[in-house]
């Protein structure tokens, strides 16, 4: 703790500062001190405008600096915002005080008859300090003559009410400080310094004895914290486990544009905000994002801003993270795989190779106006899409090779991927347009890549709309975007009570793994096992549902030829079974077979176990790069219609059985060739 003795405060001479210093010492009203007040470099020229932007960042601290490093003073009490970052070495801040008002205030000269900044009319005077505050006026009001300021408070009202200007821009909690309030003619809608308003308390380092006498007025505790996290390069699954635990503790998520939406599908009572960027199109400027992260800090919340890639790899992480700190936020960086190294994974093409490449640089393709290109024998070009004629034109007459390979890849990791391969002679010749988001890869790693290129793009695309994609792995390359998504039930009340009565039924029909499985999982809850079912007949309708079953130990009796609801009723007519029917089932399950086997003189009683919705996030996919459909269940028909409008005629259909099929052909919808519906086998045409 400190010795007995009185602290030493340096301060400005200024009413403001020695107000400053009070008001500190009102909070500690136990410690007494002695005051050292003088005058700074910047008290001392008042003729050196503060509009310039040369000024020094210890314009008016340097002096008070001094005191505290040669131990003459014990603490340096400053207006927050006067601080220079980073503080001169051997210095800290051991306390900031809560934040009083933030905002800027107009005061008219007395007897103006004006008030109000939009009623000033041309050609009247307005003082300001502040290069920022001075564009802001001149866009709020551009008739005004505005002129830099200097001096105290005091000093700038009595310059305004001498007649040297019509009105000043003063910080209001300099006016309120100082008792002045009656001054202010009008409260200014501008953005201040997000440290405008609080007092900063500055000592040596090392002085914990202080940091411990202060920390019961230090605000920063109540600060939120600011985390940087890196979303990886579009496929949810590649982000990080420690960035997925971030959004769920976060009060705020700040987000990106190509976030993938299904990263906040379990987040719950989230506040999830848009900041994103696209070529042209800016939700919000940087600015405002640095703003909105600090506000929401000074608010105490905790705060992940959410980036694609790599928040450090051309994504302004460093401008935010110098932000944030330079405002005393705290702030910490979560790395994401940036969109480079994915691009080497997914596409199997490394960034080095230790035959062929040894050196490696990432590139802004907007930074290469007119500049040097790295000559690097890998090179990866960041946001090149729009200038990779000119940039492969400037790569060629820097002296690469002509027959150098060049691999494009548009939405990295994403389901709707696409890759084009070139020369650098070959984007050099011809204006080629390419979707965006692309980013390029160039050198001799991609020729491990390029030789089967024609044999990559002659694969078929396939989208697959439902949830098992094993089934159609082989037949091309799979884009997977679910268009159903299984949930429990919310009241199971009805599906306990079926499994109650189980002795009641001689046979078990499961039409999905997902049955088994929702089933199952009920039965444990309610202390019933397998031992239940031992009088039972089981049915299975097709070959992964009874791999489900035997995850729990049942081998079917029975399982269908043709895995569709006729092959079930099929299987149970071939059989010649009787006895009394359970089947369980999702909430969208047709009536075809409990009707089939009603038809062939069964009893049958249904139960859903499960429900089959569709997801609250579903990412389109440009149809336009897809060349066959799948639609493994009428709900993903239905789903389908709801995200795209329709069903293109130009593709190919594949149906999972004659129930789906028959859906297709029943639903409202005009199709000139019914027969694309009928392909159960995607053979090469």
């Amino acid at each position: 703790m400190i010795m007995n003795k009185k602290l030493i405060v340096a301060s400005r001479k200024s009413n403001l500062a020695l107000r400053q210093v009070e008001e500190v010492f009102d909070l500690l009203t136990d410690v007494e001190y002695e005051l050292i007040s003088l005058q700074s470099y910047g008290d001392n020229h008042k003729d050196i405008s503060l509009l310039n932007d040369n000024i020094p960042a210890d314009f008016f601290t340097k002096e008070l600096d001094f005191l505290l490093l040669d131990e003459k003073a014990d603490v340096a009490i400053h207006s927050a915002k006067d601080l220079p970052y980073p503080l001169p070495q051997g210095l800290e801040i051991i306390a900031l005080t809560h934040r009083v008002d933030n905002s800027d205030s107009l005061v008219c000269r007395k007897g103006l008859p004006f008030n109000k900044l939009n009623q000033l009319p041309d050609g009247t005077i307005v003082g300001t300090s502040s290069a920022k505050r001075k564009s802001e006026l001149n866009l709020a009001n551009p008739h005004l003559v505005l002129k830099g300021i200097r001096g105290t408070i005091e000093e700038r009202l009595e310059q305004a009410d001498k007649g040297d200007y019509d009105a000043v821009i003063v910080a209001t909690c300099a006016l309120k400080r100082l008792g002045l309030e009656d001054r202010i003619s009008e409260i200014l809608p501008f953005e201040t310094h997000p440290l405008q308003g609080s007092l900063a308390v500055v000592a040596k380092k090392g002085r914990t004895d202080l940091a411990e006498l202060f920390r019961k007025i230090d605000f920063r505790p109540s600060l939120g914290k600011v985390y940087l996290v890196g979303a990886g390069p579009g496929d949810p699954e590649l982000m990080t486990v420690k960035g997925r635990k971030l959004l769920a503790i976060a009060d705020i998520i700040y987000y990106d544009d190509l976030i993938d939406k299904s990263v906040f599908e379990d987040l719950e009572n989230m506040d999830t905000v848009y900041v994103g960027k696209r070529k042209g199109v800016h939700s919000k400027e940087q600015k405002d994002i640095n703003t909105l992260l600090v506000n929401s800090a000074f608010d105490g919340k905790t705060i992940v801003r959410l980036k694609g890639g790599d928040p450090m790899i051309f994504a302004h992480g460093g401008e935010e993270v110098e932000y944030l700190q330079s405002n005393l936020i705290e702030v910490e960086v979560i790395p994401g795989i940036s969109t480079a190294n994915a691009l080497a994974s997914v596409c199997k093409i490394p960034l080095t190779h230790r035959d062929i490449a040894s050196s490696l640089a990432f590139v802004s393709g907007h930074a290469l106006h007119g500049q040097q290109i790295p000559e690097t024998d890998t090179l990866v070009l960041y946001m090149a899409g729009s200038r990779i004629r000119e940039i492969t034109k400037a790569m060629l007459a820097q002296g690469r090779d002509a027959d150098t390979p060049v691999a494009l890849v548009h939405n990295v990791s994403r389901p709707d991927q696409k890759e084009f391969f070139y020369t650098l002679k070959e984007l050099s010749d011809e204006e080629i347009q390419f979707p965006t988001p692309i980013i390029v890869i160039v050198g001799k790693v991609v020729d491990l890549r390029f030789k089967t290129a024609k044999e990559i793009n002659s694969r078929k695309n396939i989208l697959v709309t439902g949830l098992d994609i094993a089934p159609y792995a082989h037949l091309g390359k799979i884009v997977h975007t679910p268009l159903i998504e299984i949930q429990p039930l919310e009241n199971k009340d009805q599906l306990r009570t079926k499994i109650s009565r189980l002795k009641e039924f001689q046979n078990l029909l499961f039409t999905s793994r997902n049955t088994v499985h929702y089933f199952f999982e009920e039965m444990l809850q309610t202390g019933i096992d397998c031992r239940h079912l031992r009088e039972m007949k089981i049915f299975s309708i097709g070959k992964t549902t009874s791999q489900e079953l035997l995850k729990h130990g049942i081998i079917a009796d029975f399982q269908a030829e043709n895995e569709d609801s006729a092959g079930v009723v099929e299987m149970f007519r071939k059989h010649q079974i009787s006895g009394h029917v359970l089947v369980p089932r999702s909430d969208l399950a047709l009536e075809i077979i409990p009707k089939g086997l009603k038809d062939i003189g069964l009893s049958v009683e249904t139960v859903i176990a499960y429900r089959n919705t569709m997801p609250e996030a579903v990412r389109k996919v440009d149809l336009n790069s897809v060349d066959v459909i799948v639609f493994s269940s009428p709900s993903c028909v239905e789903n389908f219609l709801k995200v795209y409008g329709k069903i293109p005629l130009d593709k190919r259909i594949l149906v999972r059985g004659v129930t789906t099929y028959s859906y297709l052909q029943s639903i409202d919808y005009p199709v000139n060739n019914i027969d694309i519906y009928k392909v159960q086998k995607l053979g090469s045409d």
